[in-house]
């Protein structure tokens, strides 16, 4: 709920920016809303991590990853991620990453598209439960695969990742679906794409 009113917050702040339509193009406003809800998500996870701290593992650049993807910047994701999966892989507890309307946008396609899949086959799936939110290392090490793969890592740092993977789907019940299917088709790249650079 937290990270939700620093989203609806930062989104109201960036009213201030924009004097008139014709000032500013859609697409640079998008960027600037996108921009201004991650800073106020950021500020947001560092204020969990310093209540939370004696209670749960929190990383506070989850968001700023997810910014990074998003507007292509794979190395500056990757280093993000990497850190926050060195931190969270024998974390005893998790903090989650809600999969709501207003995160979409920061999505890629096969995140989303795997999302929809889960509601249609189950549609319990669209009630704010453990099925609608992933955790902090399941979305790090989806992230730190998707930029391995585009910057054209080699197979023993992939090899790497996919140990990662295979910790974390033991460390998350069978109930957290959408990390699973998530870590499932993060380990289902890395071997296609294995397989394809042997191939080659």
């Amino acid at each position: 709920m937290l990270l939700y009113k620093s989203l609806t917050s930062g989104l109201k702040s960036v009213d201030r920016f924009v004097t008139s339509e014709t000032e500013m193009n859609t697409s640079q406003l998008a960027t600037l809303l996108q921009k201004s809800a991650v800073e106020h998500l950021t500020t947001s996870r560092q204020l969990e991590a310093r209540q939370f701290a004696s209670v749960v593992t929190v990383v506070t650049t989850d968001f700023e990853a997810l910014y990074a993807y998003k507007h292509g910047d794979y190395q500056r994701c990757l280093q993000l991620s990497t850190q926050n999966v060195h931190q969270l892989l024998y974390a005893h507890l998790l903090r989650s990453v809600p999969i709501i309307l207003e995160f979409v946008e920061l999505l890629d396609d096969d995140i989303v598209s795997l999302i929809a899949l889960a509601v249609i086959v189950n549609p319990k799936c669209r009630k704010l439960t453990n099925n609608t939110d992933i955790s902090q290392l399941t979305l790090s090490l989806y992230l730190m695969t998707q930029c391995q793969l585009k910057l054209r890592h080699l197979l023993t740092s992939l090899a790497e990742t996919l140990d990662y993977i295979k910790v974390a789907q033991r460390k998350h019940p069978v109930k957290r679906r959408l990390d699973q299917l998530t870590l499932k088709l993060a380990e289902r790249k890395i071997l296609m794409y294995s397989t394809m650079t042997m191939n080659n």
